[in-house]
């Protein structure tokens, strides 16, 4: 049977994995028209981060306006594509960090405080784009921030959870490497008779 604790070196690469899994999210979040989406049919608004779509009732074709001609839109894709980049260069020097043997925490640790200014850009980006989107875009009928905004959502909470784990990991370096010798409990011969 496998055993594996919070810290233990044979589950180092749970950490470095699930960067790989924020960035897959922040891949869709980036990619996707599902920012805003009209929440029941006639399905006639969609967004994604770098554009807004409307299109009428009985009409099949979109007719897109892009949001990078507002200030606020290119603030918001900028702040969550910047958060995005570094996220990538975390998941780089991770398992950089995590391929060597004798693995440096200090170097663990700063990974962790870049991870914490990856879900600061992305949290920025994440509520710049709902409270200006809805106070400067036409809205038609019902609608709702989609599975693609949850996406970029999920990415900041995967984040977040790693930065505390990459700062607290040098917590337990002794247990990580190895380095803790077993302890030996001793009992009084009267409690203990065998031992004799």
């Amino acid at each position: 049977m496998v055993v594996c604790g919070l810290a233990c070196w044979r589950c180092r690469w749970l950490l470095p994995l699930l960067l790989g899994l924020a960035i897959i999210m922040g891949i869709i979040a980036l990619a996707g028209r599902g920012w805003l989406e009209s929440e029941s049919e006639p399905y006639v608004q969609q967004a994604s981060l770098w554009e807004s779509c409307t299109r009428g009732e009985g009409d099949l074709n979109w007719n897109c306006e892009s949001l990078m001609d507002y200030g606020w839109g290119r603030a918001a894709a900028a702040t969550y594509l910047v958060g995005f980049v570094i996220l990538v260069i975390c998941f780089a020097l991770a398992v950089i960090a995590f391929s060597i043997e004798i693995l440096r925490f200090n170097f663990v640790r700063g990974i962790g405080g870049l991870l914490f200014v990856v879900a600061a850009f992305q949290i920025i980006g994440l509520v710049i784009y709902p409270v200006k989107f809805t106070e400067e875009i036409p809205l038609t009928g019902d609608n709702m921030f989609s599975w693609a905004y949850g996406f970029g959502w999920a990415s900041t909470v995967v984040v977040i959870g790693c930065a505390f784990f990459f700062c607290c990991l040098p917590n337990w370096e002794d247990e990580v490497l190895g380095n803790i010798k077993p302890t030996y409990y001793y009992s009084s011969p009267e409690r203990a008779p065998y031992l004799n």
